[in-house]
Parts: structure tokens; sequence; C-alpha cells
């Protein structure tokens, strides 16, 4: 039992010390990496305190000549219970008593901005709908009139508020500076012409009402806010991914817009002339916007079946309607083809350079294997993408953004090759602008095996499998997203750049490639960096040319293993035997020796 004890606990040490050396390994392991990368941070976290762990919980100490201090989490903290699980919350109306408005906004980023112009426009398009159908159509009598008052200075306060608060406090650009300065942003609206158009849209002209009666024609300066309308467009079409869909439903309202104001022209002529006094006017019966936005249809569309005017007055409107509604109509078509060609002009010049492709391979009678291949290419490419070459978005960036987007895209994946790994930052990041974007196909052959290696590769997406053994066809390994291969290439000289083995893409690859070209062309700038890299592809080589049995590696087996070879220390004890020429044990043993290696020979 004691044995058994001591051996049990002999085990348990043995196996801590494991533990304790895999630890201190890994611990190793991390420190050299940040001292070869200094900008791979620790994975250590600070400790966080635990709410059950904390201090000993001890009477609360008054203050001298006071009473015990209140406890804190009753006062200030508030707590929502919800299953198992208590989340702290603070109250919403804590939260909007403790909000400060914004001193300053930036007009083209500030996502509260553009709900506030939503509003405004919505304010705008109240008054541009609704005062003519109120003007033109009897649908605003005394008994509802109160609501139309409402909803008319519910929309003179939304105007007031944007001009004291929003317009006012707008960030705007003087000289290349950022002006955010309270007193500069106010006077730059005062001087604007926006502020003079904000003036015009809120002219008191209600109080004409005490002498005329509500008229809607004196809220028509109210329709002047088209300025807002326009900066709500631009703002909201730089947020959304699909903004053409935006543009075709403005431009689809717009016609709304214009039949909407001709059907209440129509009525005001019908009653002008006397509703049901010729064939020409409306005659009174039914839904009288919806006959008279009829009538507007047709004439606009210039669709026809109309009845003929029979007055001077019915044929001078009837004549101002055709005219106004040829322009008006081939207006909205032109605008609706040109909404509809920007949103189409990336898929028309797909199949463009598609068809020119084809027509191309027919010509010089390429086989249809070929072909089709060709055109997967152009599939794939084009609907992972969303175009053939990134290049070409990217060239009208100015350098700076180019290597912006260039390191959110690349920068994780190269600096955890280990090549690049404690190189200049700035060269790693002139090397990310160099990268280019390349598809492969499935079972397209990467690189080949002996062929001069003049490039790197980053997998972006898919997988590549690299090939070897006696057919070439063997699968070595298979590497997926974020893996590189082919970085010693770059730098190897005297032969030790070409491919040691078939690198073919499992399915359909995308792959950024670093020409060799460009990195001795960022190299030259950085001297430090180059000869850190050729050492490291130095080592690289020699590691990637030692034996098998170097490394670490079994060989091939052997049928017989090879004898040991005697300890130097036996020999030489057998050499002393044999001079003193006794006949010991040792003598027999040195004669046995004999005979083996005779037998051997």
């Amino acid at each position: 039992r004691v044995g058994s004890a001591t051996s049990l606990n002999s085990a348990v040490i043995n196996t801590r010390l494991q533990e304790l050396v895999k630890l201190f390994k890994e611990r190793t392991e991390k420190v050299k990496e940040k001292l070869i990368d200094p900008d791979v941070t620790s994975d250590d976290e600070s400790p966080v305190t635990s709410p059950a762990k904390s201090a000993p919980a001890a009477a609360p100490v008054p203050p001298p000549g006071g009473e015990p201090e209140k406890d804190k989490a009753e006062e200030d903290e508030h707590y929502c219970e919800m299953l198992c699980c208590t989340f702290k919350h603070q109250p919403w109306l804590d939260r909007l008593k403790n909000y400060r408005f914004p001193s300053s906004i930036d007009p083209l980023t500030n996502l509260m901005y553009v709900l506030w112009l939503f509003f405004v426009v919505m304010a705008w398009n109240w008054n541009c709908w609704l005062i003519p159908v109120r003007w033109a159509f009897p649908y605003q009598t005394p008994a509802n009139i109160h609501c139309w008052l409402l909803m008319d200075y519910l929309c003179d306060l939304i105007y007031l508020l944007d001009i004291l608060v929003f317009q006012t406090r707008l960030q705007f650009v003087r000289g290349g500076d950022i002006i955010t300065d309270k007193k500069a942003m106010k006077e730059n609206y005062l001087r604007s012409q926006r502020f003079k158009m904000d003036v015009m849209c809120l002219l008191p002209l209600d109080f004409f009402y005490f002498k005329v009666g509500v008229n809607p024609l004196l809220r028509f300066p109210r329709c002047l806010k088209y300025m807002a309308f326009f900066e709500f467009n631009n703002r909201l079409e730089a947020i959304l991914s699909k903004a053409y869909i935006y543009r075709v439903i403005r431009t689809t309202a717009y016609l709304l817009y214009s039949l909407h104001v001709n059907s209440c022209l129509y009525y005001w002529a019908s009653a002008y002339e006397g509703l049901g006094s010729t064939t020409w006017v409306y005659d009174g019966e039914g839904n009288s916007y919806i006959r008279c936005y009829y009538w507007a249809v047709k004439t606009l569309i210039t669709i026809g079946g109309l009845p003929d005017p029979k007055t001077l007055f019915e044929i001078v409107f009837q004549l101002l309607n055709y005219f106004t509604g040829v322009f008006a109509f081939s207006v909205m078509i032109g605008q609706m083809r040109d909404v509809v060609g920007a949103a189409t002009a990336g898929q028309t010049y797909y199949r463009s350079c598609m068809d020119s492709t084809i027509k191309y391979m027919n010509f010089y009678k390429i086989p249809k294997t070929v072909q089709n291949r060709v055109k997967t290419w152009y599939e794939y490419t084009w609907h992972s993408q969303g175009m053939l070459d990134e290049s070409e978005l990217l060239v009208q960036l100015p350098d700076k953004m180019r290597l912006d987007i260039a390191i959110d895209v690349n920068y994780n994946i190269v600096s955890k090759v280990a090549l690049f790994q404690g190189c200049d930052r700035q060269m790693i990041f002139d090397m990310l602008k160099r990268l280019r974007s390349v598809v492969y196909l499935p079972n397209d052959y990467v690189c080949k095996k002996g062929e001069i290696g003049r490039e790197m590769y980053i997998i972006q997406a898919g997988q590549v499998q690299v090939l070897g053994g006696p057919d070439g066809k063997t699968v070595l390994v298979t590497l997926k997203a974020g893996s590189v291969f082919g970085e010693i290439s770059l730098l190897a000289a005297g032969g030790g750049n070409r491919r040691t083995a078939n690198v073919v893409a499992h399915g359909f690859a995308n792959l950024f490639i670093l020409d060799k070209k460009d990195l001795n062309e960022i190299l030259v700038h950085y001297p430090e960096s180059q000869k850190l890299l050729r050492k490291k592809a130095k080592k690289m080589l020699r590691n990637n040319n030692k034996p098998k049995e170097e490394k670490g590696v079994p060989g091939d087996p052997l049928i017989i293993p090879p004898k040991p070879d005697t300890p130097k220390l036996f020999q030489a004890a057998l050499a002393a035997a044999g001079k003193m020429g006794g006949k010991g044990p040792l003598a027999q043993v040195r004669w046995r020796l004999k005979e083996l290696k005779a037998m051997q020979a």
C-alpha cells in the first residue's frame, strides 16, 4: 500500500510538471512572438472583480457627527429582472433628462440629422400635396377646419425648429478646416441662401385669415422649402446600398405629383365654367378627385378619347395641358432612362466584355471546353465581386484611402506571414497596395512543380490543394482562407525559387497575388527590412533542403536495422586486455567480438 501510494503521488507530480512545462512553453512562444512583432497584443485580460467575491461585508461607518450613508444601490442603480438574470437598466426618463443635444452637427455623416430631414421633408410634402387639394376641391369645410389648422401649425413648428435648432449647428468647411464654433456656424447660416428661403417659407400670411377667411393659397410660401428636400435626397442616397431604387421611386413621385396638380387645375376650371355645364367639364358625379385624376392622366400622357372643348377658355386650357403633358412626360421618360441606365451600368459593362470575348474566341475557333471555362470565370467573378477588376474601382481614390481599404482587407492576413514578421510596418503598408485579386476555377493550376516562382499567394476565399507523391496527384495538404504560400520564391536566388509542388484550386478560389518585381521596388526604400527578409529566406531554404533524417523525420525503414556502435569506454577496456594478454572475461569478450567481425566480413 505504501508503494502504491508513492507511485500514485509520483504520477500526480509528473502530470503537474508536464502541465507546467507546457504552460511555460506557451508563454515563451507568446513572448517570442511579441518580440518579433510588436503589434501582437497580449491575450491576457485584466481580472474583473466578481460581485460574489467582493470585499467582506462590514457595517457602514457613519461620518463624524452625522448619520450612516444610505445604500447607493437603492438610489443610483435600477435593475430589471428578466428570467434568471438581473440586468442594470437606467430608466428612459433619466436618460432623457441626462441627454445633451450636440453643440455641432456633421451634416454628411450624422444619422440623427438625416432623420430630422425626413420629418422636415414630410412637412414640406404635406404643404405641397394638400394646399392645391384644399384650394380646388371642397374638402376643407367649417366642420373640419380645426384639423387642417392643427396639421398646418405642426408643420410650421417643424420648420421653426429646423431654423433655430438644427441649421445653426451645422458644421462647414472654410479654408480646409472644419468649423465647429457656435458663433461661426450661426453666422454662416445667416449669410447663406438657405436662411433667406427659410424665412420666406415662414412669412406670417396667416394673419390675413381674419380678413379673407382661411384660404389655403396664403400658405403657398411653405412650399419654398425645397432645399431641404434635395439635401435629404443626397444624404439618403449616400446611406442606401441600392440608391437607384429610391431614385426610381422619386422619379415616379414627380410624375404622380404633376398629375395631381393637373387634376386640381381641371376641377378648378370645371367649377369656373360650371360643373356639368358642357361635355368637357367635370359633371359632378362620383368621387371628384378620382374622376379629375383620371382625366389628368389621359391628358398628360396624351392617350386621347377626351371630349372636345367648347368655349375659348376650355380650348386654351386644353392646349396648355397638351403642351405641358408632352414636355413633362418626355422629361420623366428621359430621367427614368438615366436612372435605370446608371443602375445597370455595371451589368452592361459586364455583358459587353463577355460578348467581345466570346466573339474573339469564335473568330479564332477556340475549343468549346476552353470557351466554357472562360464563360464560367466571367460569371463567377461578376457574381462574387460585383465587378471584373477591383483595381478599376480603387484607382479613382486618393492614395491614403486606398491604403486604408487595403489595411482593412488584407493586413490581418499579411501580418501573420512568418517571412514578414519584424519588418517595417510602412513597408507592409506599401506592399498591401500592390496586391491584386485573381479568381481561379476548380482544378486550375495555381502553380506547377519546377516552374520559376515570381509571386506570393494569399487565399482570400476558397481552398487550394498541394499535390505531390510519385504520380503528382496525392493531396499533401489543403490550404484554406487566410493561408499563404509561395513567399520564399519572392527572395530566393540561385535556382532556389523553383516551385517544389503542384498547387491546384479546390473549387472556386479567390487569391491575392504579390509580384516579385513589386516587392523589389518596395524594398529599395527599406534596406533594413530587405536584409531581414534575405536572412529569413536563406534560413527557410536551408530548412527545406535538409534531408529527412536531419529534420527529425524518419527516413525509409530498413529490413535489418544497423548494429549500434561499441561504447568507447568498453573499446578502451578491450584494447587494454589485449595488450596485457590476460585470460580473463574481457579477453574472452574480445576474442568473441573478433569472431563476429570475421563472420560479418
